[in-house]
């Protein structure tokens, strides 16, 4: 079983790379802007099939081995998948792409707001994963890093659409990904005298929300067979992959 200290160094260990996956996200499209255009949506794919797999193969079946078949592991998901879809529905956040007309100006603030409330929220819940087990915060950082770079490409795109420099919306972006420290570090201190186990399955519902209602929108849009079926494999692709570190970790 590893330390407290360890623990601590893992949390803050993905708290780094997670702010600076962010950045290079966004430096990727400050430097190749449209060129990227033909990944972004492949890459959106890959994403919502690492995040819907991080939930079914490895954050639910924990929840399930620590709990058992009890209904409240099952009412955390839904908690976790309500409490996104009520950040859509009250801030306005979403992932817009450059060709959508209807990202205005203001909505711009909201993406901040958004990004930083959903990475605060996604710190909080891979520190729970692993103060249970470090294996599994690892696969759980995984899928979320995997998120991490493609929303970072839509959310630069809005940004600069709604009329910020570049140099604005780099900092500003990283900036909002700070609050996944924030996060982390809050679940990291109240761990000790509160059981924090809650947040595996409600972290399974943030993935299968974000997976789900968020990422597989965005592709399936096409009239395009070609296009379809590389969107398709690409999510297979992602399926895949946290299958294949599943079996890795076991």
């Amino acid at each position: 079983m590893p330390s407290g200290l360890e623990i601590f160094l893992w949390i803050l260990a993905s708290g780094i790379l997670m702010s600076a996956i962010a950045l290079v996200g966004s430096g990727t499209f400050f430097l190749l802007g449209e060129r990227l255009e033909k990944f972004l949506l492949p890459l959106v794919a890959f994403s919502a099939g690492a995040l819907i797999g991080g939930a079914f193969f490895h954050l639910i079946p924990a929840s399930l081995e620590k709990a058992g078949i009890d209904l409240t592991v099952f009412i955390w998901v839904l908690a976790g998948f309500s409490l996104f879809f009520a950040i859509e529905q009250f801030l306005h956040w979403h992932h817009c792409r450059r060709a959508e007309t209807a990202c205005k100006k203001p909505l711009t603030y909201l993406i901040l707001i958004g990004d930083g409330v959903h990475n605060f929220i996604d710190g909080m819940a891979i520190a729970g994963t692993f103060l249970l087990d470090v294996r599994l915060g690892m696969a759980a950082f995984l899928a979320a890093a995997l998120h991490e770079l493609p929303q970072e490409l839509g959310d630069m795109s809005v940004l600069l659409y709604g009329g910020w420099s570049k140099r604005q919306a780099l900092v500003f972006n990283f900036l909002s990904s700070l609050t996944f420290f924030g996060g982390g570090l809050l679940v990291f201190a109240v761990s000790s005298q509160f059981d924090v186990s809650f947040l595996i399955p409600f972290a399974a519902g943030n993935f299968l929300y974000i997976g789900a209602s968020d990422l597989i929108p965005e592709v399936n849009k096409h009239e395009s067979l070609i296009a379809n079926i590389k969107h398709f494999v690409s999510f297979i692709i992602g399926l895949g992959l946290m299958l294949v570190v599943k079996v890795i970790l076991e």
